[in-house]
């Protein structure tokens, strides 16, 4: 029998399963130009805050906002995305390969994502994310957003999987710690951030650059090893 290190696999959704960064990029420079706001250069000036919500990104911007503005803002900034996704959205280079390739081995699979559900659905329709995994978890089952662990936990939760038995795929450091505070290891795709951003990070299995990179060999034990 093949001994696995971990018996569930956790994947983020923007810049982690969907290439999604640079058109998140592209529609919050149209929705600050629109507020007549020009964000300096090209390069994503968001990276630091990648897996954080819209409504908590934009309270750094506006701190007087309500709650209410806040998220009237959020909707209309995400709505620039999901015209863009309709029809630009790629997936990130391995990643159906790779849901496909553990689900057949027999690991739990469960998307857990701060996207809103209408974001969820786009990226949905065009690659059938939820009929490859048992569960997507997002803030909206009431949960904090990432660096707090609750997504992960509530995933673990609902595909019956110990805490220490789930390996976390993220993009973003605060989905890193998001992880390690909910005592799970992880592994950091660089799609949005150079590597020297995750270095900090004990609870780190491997650093890659797609999830194409990724050796599925580090999910079994050593003394238990399976073809690619």
């Amino acid at each position: 029998m093949t001994l696995t290190r971990f018996d569930a696999l956790l994947f983020d959704l923007d810049g982690t399963l969907i290439d999604s960064m640079p058109l998140h990029t592209r529609a919050w420079h149209a929705w600050f130009a629109a507020q007549g706001v020009a964000l300096a250069g090209d390069a994503q000036p968001f990276a630091a805050s990648a897996g954080r919500l819209s409504e908590d990104i934009l309270a750094d911007y506006f701190p007087h906002a309500t709650l209410t503005e806040r998220a009237a803002m959020a909707e209309a900034k995400e709505a620039r995305y999901r015209t863009l996704a309709e029809t630009d959205l790629q997936p990130v280079a391995g990643a159906l390969a790779l849901l496909d390739a553990c689900a057949a081995e027999g690991f739990k699979l469960a998307i857990c994502t701060a996207a809103p559900l209408a974001n969820i659905a786009v990226a949905d329709a065009r690659f059938g994310l939820r009929q490859r995994v048992q569960a997507v978890v997002s803030p909206a089952d009431g949960l904090r957003g990432k660096p707090h662990p609750d997504i992960f936990l509530h995933a673990a939760q609902q595909l019956g999987v110990a805490p220490a038995r789930c390996l976390v795929f993220e993009d973003a450091p605060l989905g890193i710690e998001a992880a390690q505070r909910a005592g799970m290891t992880a592994v950091a795709v660089t799609t949005s951030l150079a590597a020297a951003g995750f270095a900090a990070y004990p609870n780190l299995l491997a650093t890659v650059p797609d999830l194409a990179a990724f050796d599925r060999h580090l999910l079994h034990t050593p003394q238990e090893r399976t073809t690619p």
